[in-house]
Formats: structure tokens, sequence, C-alpha cells
């Protein structure tokens, strides 16, 4: 996509909308990772089909052989199951932008004896791979050049997958606990994932697609025991609206005057919804309603409305693998309300598309709002009243596209300035119609 700036002259007039925002990117690359492993048809309604990440699962899928089609916006997935792939030697993946893709493929692809070249583009590149890499050697992978822990890799499976083991997971990651749980399906045994808490999609899905697996909550962790080489059969999905997009038009109306919105049938996965708990305790008016079950998932309308008391918070840090995602609009809030606000242990957050608590700080100080970063930890001192009147800013926003798009609210809230904000085009990586709903709320801005 070419790139392109968005500039921002004026702040937003008030509003009052009811609107939806494209389905879930995680559950929508989950479908098309959990269906390719199904035997049968499985379906999906509310596919994030315009996300670039989407797009690229979709096209890495059909490079495999797998059978894709498109019918009134339901995706159809059409597979042999397991180990069902068709695959040759040396097949090229360009995961592009995806840190999903990228670290949940070679999963996969655990029991074909082929090499497997895999990249993505400039950001991608930066990423850490060592979380991919350590699990499934010992699954018996194998990863080249060895010792390297970024892309790009050639990947190598092998004739006898090791299964029936228990792994200890260390790392909070949602991305490490899901390609665990597919390396023990395509592998022979019980597996025992000892998983620290993080997002719960992979295992919801699953459950609906009735795989083997098995989830045992505890208090700081989850026992997921997972059947390995069980064939489980296609099945329908309804995918809701993506609360981590949800959230910047959240944002956008809790910082405006005289304003209201509704966005309807998100997806509120208790996993993804601790941005809505931190959020009210900073006194911002949110509520729910409609909520029902969906495909294992829950669904809601959440309701938002101008917040002019907005406080400070002391952020839990045992919160933050709920939030990953929510930070850099948080800081924006954090900025623009009373009082000083902390978060800690945020060295996860500098391992996204851009190290996001550094650049978020420094695009934070630009606009005159007080920051201190201490190690992975961050201070903010709120400041309400603040105005940016007769000043011109030019935002770098390092390809990010949460950080492009906080940076749209960001501008489209401030009192006077003008803002120009580089890498617009970042934003079709989770939410391509971001603009497009910003114009129907009233936001003005250019393109150039």
């Amino acid at each position: 996509m070419k790139s392109f700036s968005v500039i921002i002259k004026k702040k937003i007039n008030k509003f009052n909308k009811s609107i939806s925002v494209p389905g879930d990117k995680s559950c929508s690359i989950r479908f098309f990772f959990i269906s390719s492993l199904a035997y049968g048809v499985s379906c999906a309604r509310g596919i994030n089909s315009n996300s670039q990440d989407v797009l690229t699962t979709i096209k890495i899928f059909k490079q495999l052989g797998v059978k894709i089609l498109k019918k009134k916006g339901i995706y159809y997935v059409y597979s042999n199951g397991l180990d069902s792939y068709k695959t040759k030697n040396s097949l090229k993946f360009d995961c592009q932008n995806s840190g999903t893709v990228s670290r949940l493929l070679p999963s996969v692809l655990l029991n074909y004896k082929q090499k497997f070249f895999l990249d993505g583009d400039f950001t991608l590149r930066r990423r850490d791979m060592k979380r991919v890499i350590e699990p499934l050697e010992k699954f018996g992978m194998s990863f080249y050049p060895s010792k390297k822990n970024t892309l790009p890799l050639t990947v190598q499976g092998t004739e006898f997958s090791i299964g029936g083991n228990t792994f200890v997971q260390n790392l909070s990651s949602a991305q490490q606990k899901t390609l665990l749980i597919f390396a023990s399906i395509l592998s022979p045994g019980l597996s025992t994932i000892i998983a620290k808490k993080s997002r719960t999609h992979t295992e919801l899905m699953l459950s609906h697609f009735k795989a083997g697996i098995k989830v045992i909550k505890k208090k700081n962790f989850d026992v997921i025991k997972v059947k390995g080489q069980k064939d489980f059969r296609g099945t329908e999905v309804n995918i809701g609206g993506d609360i981590s997009s949800a959230i910047f038009l959240i944002a956008l109306t809790i910082l405006s005057k005289n304003s209201k919105i509704r966005i309807k049938n998100v997806n509120l996965n208790p996993s993804r919804t601790a941005i809505l708990f931190i959020l009210q305790k900073m006194n911002a008016q949110i509520s729910i309603k409609n909520k029902r079950i969906k495909s294992n998932e829950i669904i809601g309308d959440i309701c938002a409305e101008s917040s002019s008391n907005l406080k400070s918070i002391i952020c839990p840090k045992s919160l933050n693998s709920n939030l990953i995602d929510d930070f850099v609009i948080l800081f924006l809030i954090a900025g623009k309300s009373k009082g000083i606000s902390y978060f800690s242990e945020l060295k996860e957050l500098r391992q996204k598309e851009s190290d996001r608590l550094s650049i978020s700080s420094r695009i934070l100080n630009q606009i005159g709002i007080k920051t201190k970063i201490i190690k992975d930890s961050i201070k903010i001192w709120g400041n309400p009243n603040l105005s940016c009147k007769n000043k011109t800013y030019k935002i770098s926003c390092h390809y990010d596209h949460r950080i492009a798009m906080m940076s749209i609210i960001m501008g489209l809230v401030s009192l006077g300035g003008k803002f120009k904000i580089s890498d617009g085009h970042s934003i079709a990586t989770s939410f391509p119609s971001f603009l497009a709903i910003i114009k129907s709320l009233g936001g003005k801005y250019e393109i150039k």
C-alpha cells in the first residue's frame, strides 16, 4: 500500500452515533489456522476481511493448498484435516507485518520434513522469534541459521514429532500458548501446557470445534491438556467486533464534548476487556448492553459518552497481558486525565511493531504532557486543560498502526493546533475502515 500522512487541523464536533467495527483480528486469524486443521467444511461470519494481517493469513493457507472461498461475506474453508497441506521444498511465506502469523505458522508445519522459508517486512524482522524457536525445537522442529532469533528464518519439520510432554510457559504470551497448542494437536500423546494468563481465543475456538482440548483454570495460570493427533470436524463460527479497534473510538468519545457512541456486537472476551474496567476506574462513562454468547465468545454492545472528570490510574501489572494492545491509547487518556498515572513492567510493549513505550512517551511530550520512563515503567502527568492552539506538530508513527490511530485521536480531541501524522497507511494492518468511521462521526482530516 502507498504510504500517506494524515493532517488534522480541527477538533471534532459533538456526535451521537451507533456503529460497528470489523471482526476481531485475533479470532479471524485463528479461524483460518484451526479450520485448516479440521476435517470437512468450516465457515465464518464476521471475518475482518480487509485487515492486511488477515489477508496475509488467507494467502499463506492458499499457498499450502487449502481451499478458501468467500460468498456473500461468509468465508468457507475446505480441509482434509490434520497434516493435509500440499507442500513442496523451499516454499516461501511472506508474513508481511503480522507477528501472529509468523509465530503461529511454524507450529502447523511440524510434521512436514521439507524446508520452508519464513520472512516479513522490515518491522517484522525486528521482532523476537526465540519464543517460537525454543518450544518448537522440543517438538522436533529445526530452525536455520542456528542461534538466530529474528526473521528471515528457514523452518523444517520432522517425520517423528515429539509429543506427550509438559510445557511450562514462562512468558505471558497468547501467541506462544497457541503455537504450543497447535504443535500438541499435531504430535502424538497427551501434552500438558502450564500457561500464564493471556488471551483465550484459541482454547475457546478449539472447544467450539470440539477438538481434543481441556482447560483447567487456576488463579494465576491455566492447565491445558491436548490430545494429539485427534481429528476434529469443521464447523460454523461467528466472530464479534474487535475491542482493540473499538477502544480508539471509545477514547475519541470520552475525550470529546457532548458526544455518545454505541459500538455494536463487540467481542467481550474477559481476557481482552480489562481496558473497560480500567477506564471505568478512571471515571469514564462506559456501559455494556445486549450481552450474549456466540461461538463460545461473549458478544455485546459497548456504550460510551463524554467524560469530563477523568482521573489518573495506578494500573495493576497483573492486567498487562490483557491490556497489551490498549496501552498506547490508554497512555493518551491518562495524559488527558487529572493526576499522575503509573504503568509498570511493560517490557512486552517494546516487542510490538515498534517500541510503543518510548514512542508513546515521546509523542505525549511533543504536545506538552510530561512523562517519565524508568526501565519498563512510565509515569504520566495528566493535563486535561492542555491547549495546542497555534502550534504545528509532526508526529512520526514508526509504521505502527496503533501509534498512528492514537495520534489521529489525539489530534481530533486537542484544542487547536495542526497535526501532521505519518504512516497512515499502516492502519490497514488491523483497522482499514478506521478513517472512514472517523469521517462518519464528523472528524475532519486530509490525506497527503
